[in-house]
């Protein structure tokens, strides 16, 4: 028994995790790392720790040897249900924990990989969500990861939610109905009324034209996975394609905008 150390951007982490899952992992934990990075210590029970250690080399990775017990039911035990914002309760599939009164219940599967909805930005868009998402409206979903924020808005009472992510394994582990392998640019004009985008700086930079375009007039976007010092160009993006910075919210070293097409 051995675990393998490794460190990298919270955009890089969903993939990272899945990765070390292919490779054999039977079980792993996140941890902080400095720099706002993630850190994550992957178990293996059966596999060769210097070629680990080689191939994932680029990610600072180190192994070392440890006790055997249990660790998949270590794991789990980090990982409590939460309560977040006002109406959501996040609980691990295996647990049957009681879903508080007047909390909606969001079931999370940690051990796929895809979110497990304890990262300060995807509960800073969860809290956005449930106070901007009226019922009835049509929501897309960008960057689906594990489906937390399309469940989320079926819940809140959305008419139809989408979902889209550049990776198919995210799309096949949310497992919803309305979603695809691609992005935004795929997606019909002014054709939605609410869209989540819990990506990346640099990847929200990147699709602003997009998001605003399949928006309706006075359509929102929540734009998550902002680290504080990449602020200033998402705003530019989101205003130089059309929107309207409505409202900021922080949480550690995190933050989410709440844009609305002009």
């Amino acid at each position: 028994m051995f675990s393998l150390y490794v460190e990298c951007r919270q955009e890089e982490k969903d993939l990272l995790v899945a990765d070390l899952w292919e490779r054999g992992s039977v079980g792993i934990t996140e941890l902080e790392a400095s720099g706002g990075r993630c850190g994550l210590r992957a178990f293996f029970d059966d596999a060769d720790a210097g070629k680990l250690a080689r191939d994932f080399e680029r990610y600072g990775a180190t192994a070392r040897a440890e006790e055997d017990c249990d660790w998949i039911e270590l794991a789990r035990a980090r990982l409590p249900p939460m309560l977040v914002g006002n109406r959501f309760f996040l609980v691990p599939e295996w647990r049957d924990d009681p879903t508080p009164p007047g909390r909606l219940r969001i079931e999370v599967n940690p051990g796929l990989a895809f979110g497990t909805g304890a990262h300060e930005s995807t509960q800073l868009c969860l809290e956005r969500l449930e106070q901007e998402l009226r019922p009835g409206m049509k929501v897309l979903d960008v960057g689906i990861g594990a489906g937390i924020l399309a469940q989320a808005a079926e819940l809140l009472g959305a008419r139809r939610v989408f979902g889209c992510d550049i990776d198919p394994v995210a799309v096949e582990i949310a497992r919803r109905k309305m979603s695809f392998v691609g992005s935004v640019d795929a997606v019909r004009t002014a054709s939605v009324d609410l869209i989540t985008a819990n990506i990346s700086a640099e990847a929200i930079v990147q699709l602003a034209l997009d998001l605003l375009r399949v928006i309706r007039p006075g359509g929102i976007v929540i734009a998550g996975g902002i680290e504080l010092p990449e602020v200033g160009d998402v705003e530019r993006a989101l205003r130089d394609a059309g929107a309207a910075i409505r409202s900021s919210h922080v949480k550690g070293h995190w933050m989410a905008l709440v844009a609305a097409r002009s």
